[in-house]
């Protein structure tokens, strides 16, 4: 039976381009509270591993009949980067049972031990939100769709993967979030519905951005809730284009930020402004784990290639490892810990996992 853990917060802030950078201070790296970026605590004294620059969060483990067990988790460093592309090789697991005074390594052939990357038990979707009011399609729509085009391309696998889903919305100054294209995994439907946008797709050129905010926020935290309720991990990513500021006032700004702040952390919040008439504070707040800014349309595209380059580090930093444990049933509650090592930073984390119901058998 899968036992869930609370998940961890949004990236830290970082600064891109022209961009300003954003705070940190929702950043907890104490992992052993079980808060900030995930389960799990520090190893053992026993290991005499030293303090790394790596973070290890744990997102969810379980157990599975007739003895594997399975943890899924996050790789970051001590400034809240993701790290992604990390191998099998430069993982170490550690298991302590009741009769061993410290930690053992496990023998990788005997206990069918793998660490991927991602797996079948993560979702991950992002949410692409343009601003097409109209001084956007009035003198930059063109620009902005090479670029959102450059963006769906950089973060959509060539290969449609099921756990990897992007929609695209649009915003005007109507009450109303515009749906373009549903969440799917085909990269050529979503560049096709980029490039069928028009110049007279809005009919309101006013600009309800502070209400795109709160709209796609409920988005991003009812797919986090239906992924969950499939007993996968879901995660996403909502990526915000403006040029402007909110024109509507139908919602205020104290609202939308705590929409974002309040948000579900499995949430992460990306913005790009363009041009001289944009809030750079205001934009920072929403995306508070990463914002662009360009000075002109010609900008753009390298603006939303660093937004995705962004998204796509964050989605490839979860790793799933897997093992068939010796522990067998009676042997009650077990340590176990990961280490990371790279050829110039390292980093552990230590959980524990029960062996009720453990046999021989398992692959």
């Amino acid at each position: 039976m899968k036992s869930f853990f609370r998940t961890f917060t949004s990236l830290l802030l970082v600064s891109l381009l022209v961009s300003c950078g954003n705070a940190d201070d929702d950043i907890d790296f104490n992992l052993n509270l079980g808060e900030g970026l995930g389960e799990g605590k520090p190893v053992d004294e026993c290991l005499g591993l030293d303090d790394g620059e790596l973070l290890l969060s744990i997102q969810d483990q379980f157990t599975t009949a007739p003895g594997k067990v399975s943890i899924f988790f996050k790789v970051s460093d001590t400034n809240g980067n993701p790290v992604p592309g990390l191998t099998a090789d430069q993982f170490t697991i550690y298991e302590q049972g009741r009769n061993d005074d410290c930690f053992n390594t496990i023998s990788t052939s005997e206990s069918f031990a793998r660490i991927s990357p991602n797996s079948q038990v993560f979702n991950n979707s992002t949410l692409l939100v343009l601003d097409l009011s109209n001084s956007v399609l009035d003198s930059s729509l063109e620009e902005l769709k090479i670029a959102s085009a450059s963006f769906v391309t950089n973060v959509m696998p060539e290969i449609a993967q099921e756990s990897n889903q992007m929609a695209i919305y649009w915003f005007d100054g109507e009450d109303k979030l515009h749906l373009l294209n549903e969440l799917t995994s085909s990269r050529a439907e979503l560049i096709a519905s980029i490039e069928g946008i028009t110049v007279d797709i809005s009919s309101d050129p006013s600009t309800d951005l502070y209400g795109a905010v709160i709209k796609v926020t409920d988005i991003a935290s009812d797919l986090i809730k239906s992924t969950t309720a499939r007993d996968n991990i879901g995660a996403a990513a909502v990526v915000i284009f403006t040029d402007g500021t909110d024109q509507a006032s139908r919602f205020t700004e104290t609202a939308a930020l705590k929409k974002v702040n309040e948000a579900n952390a499995n949430i992460s919040f990306f913005s790009i402004g363009l041009g001289s008439e944009i809030d750079t504070q205001v934009l920072s707040d929403i995306g508070k784990t990463a914002t662009v800014f360009a000075a002109n349309k010609e900008e753009l595209e390298d603006t939303f290639n660093a937004i995705s380059d962004k998204v796509s580090e964050r989605a490839n930093s979860f790793y799933l490892f897997e093992y068939c444990s010796p522990k067998r049933d009676g042997s009650g509650e077990n340590n176990l810990a990961i280490q990371v090592k790279t050829s110039t930073r390292e980093g552990a984390v230590q959980t524990k996992f029960n062996a009720k119901g453990f046999t021989g058998g398992c692959e």
